[in-house]
């Protein structure tokens, strides 16, 4: 009986042996997600405080409409070439994943190609300020978005390190062109500084990756991927077209000052607005393994994750009411008045959309591509007339409260279409062998 005993504690340590080392790894993961949105929270906040004070209120508003507008192709480009790429290419065997990154990074070459041209097109019509910022948008978009595009193929990977050293490389590029930027001036040179650094970092990571985009390749990408790709552009554009249209229609209704005023308010919450933008860099990948390795879990993790955004970006939002006003002065001078009476209600928006991105994760994870357009659509409207509707009824604060409704409001239905896709997710399928998304060679 003694030896019996012996024997199964030997088996039992042996069989946890394993579920150890898979915590360790996902830990690991975590913490350079963690660390890589952390740099890229960081230089956006310095891009973002150093412009403001160079610039002021109104020349700001209009660096933020580049800024807002970027987001856009930034979400065209994630929909058809990396969303996919992580949904189906995660963790999967090394051949496989180069030769989708290959593919991936040139649709997202072309796609910034294609769209910088636009860009370019529409500044050189339009002239003044804001013509020379989307002009010199479009000369750098297919820079900005190749970078991009490296982070989601490295922690597709699991090298979530490489995607931490990229974003360091574009910080570090950052200095010296922003202090060029300041010595020319103007919203322009400043567009500049920004995206020519990124196309630093861009080139740097194909030396880190080894792989060379193939943008010849990228037709066929979105042949293979077309069923998750199509949904996943417009679910991505929705919600940043959604945030373009709220920004132009306040500066129609309020001014363009109020543009500069909601995002020097953004710019005070920029570690978690960083952290949702790329948060599918993380999470998704994650919650793919999740769903690979014991399906069940799939709902803990995304409460888990969402859960804890919302709580941190709750902390630090009553840590920024505390703070000292000459503090806020000092990072964002004169925006800083206007910015200040709207960290509460961005705040709230902030703590909802991170809520809503844990379903987010899980519903990119199943697959379930029309649950998460519905989801999608839903927030994006839901967003923009809240914000219209609140500008239209009590200027830039009411804009600011309809978009922290709106957004609060979205985060119950993505739970609600989450909560649902569990269920209908094979409940007789293996917990030990889950059937996923196959992945397209």
């Amino acid at each position: 009986m003694t030896a019996v005993r012996a024997t199964t504690g030997a088996g039992s340590a042996k069989s946890a042996e394993p579920a150890r080392s898979a915590r360790r790894a996902l830990v690991g993961r975590l913490s350079w997600g963690l660390a890589d949105q952390a740099a890229s929270s960081v230089s956006n906040f310095v891009v973002g405080v150093y412009v403001a004070r160079s610039l002021g209120v109104t020349a700001f508003g209009v660096f933020s409409l580049a800024w807002v507008t970027y987001g856009v192709v930034l979400n065209v480009s994630r929909g058809l070439a990396t969303d996919p790429l992580v949904v189906r290419f995660s963790g999967v065997p090394e051949w496989s994943w180069r030769r989708a990154v290959a593919r991936a990074t040139g649709t997202a070459l072309g796609v910034g190609t294609l769209l910088g041209a636009v860009c370019l097109v529409t500044g050189l019509a339009l002239g003044g300020q804001v013509g020379a910022a989307f002009a010199c948008l479009g000369v750098l978009l297919p820079g900005l978005l190749l970078q991009d595009a490296w982070r989601f193929s490295f922690f597709a990977a699991g090298a979530g390190r490489k995607a931490f050293v990229n974003d360091v490389v574009w910080a570090l590029a950052l200095v010296p062109a922003l202090l060029i930027a300041a010595r020319v001036g103007g919203v322009g040179a400043f567009v500049l500084a920004w995206g020519a650094s990124a196309a630093v970092a861009a080139g740097y990571g194909v030396v880190q990756c080894g792989v060379r985009p193939r943008v010849g390749q990228a037709r066929g990408w979105l042949r293979e991927q077309r069923d998750l790709g199509y949904r996943y552009l417009v679910e991505n554009v929705s919600l940043s077209g959604a945030s373009q249209v709220r920004a132009y229609g306040l500066g129609v209704i309020v001014g363009v000052g109020a543009v500069g005023a909601v995002r020097g308010a953004e710019l005070l919450l920029g570690p978690f607005l960083a952290v949702l933008m790329g948060l599918s860099l993380v999470t998704v990948p994650e919650a793919a393994r999740v769903l690979r390795r014991a399906p069940h879990r799939l709902g803990r993790f995304c409460l888990l994750l969402g859960g804890g955004q919302a709580g941190a970006a709750l902390l630090w939002g009553g840590a920024l009411l505390l703070m000292p006003g000459r503090v806020g002065e000092l990072a964002l001078g004169d925006v800083w008045q206007s910015a200040s009476e709207l960290i509460v209600p961005i705040t709230l928006g902030v703590a909802g959309a991170g809520l809503g991105t844990g379903a987010a994760a899980g519903l990119r994870a199943l697959g379930a591509a029309r649950r998460s357009l519905r989801c999608q659509l839903y927030a994006s409207t839901a967003y923009a007339g809240g914000g219209l509707g609140g500008a239209a009824l009590a200027g830039t604060v009411g804009s600011a409260w309809g978009v922290a409704a709106a957004t609060l409001s979205a985060s119950a239905v993505w739970w609600l279409q989450l909560r649902s896709a569990l269920r209908a997710h094979r409940p007789d399928t293996d917990p030990e062998t889950p059937e996923v998304p196959e992945s397209r060679t």
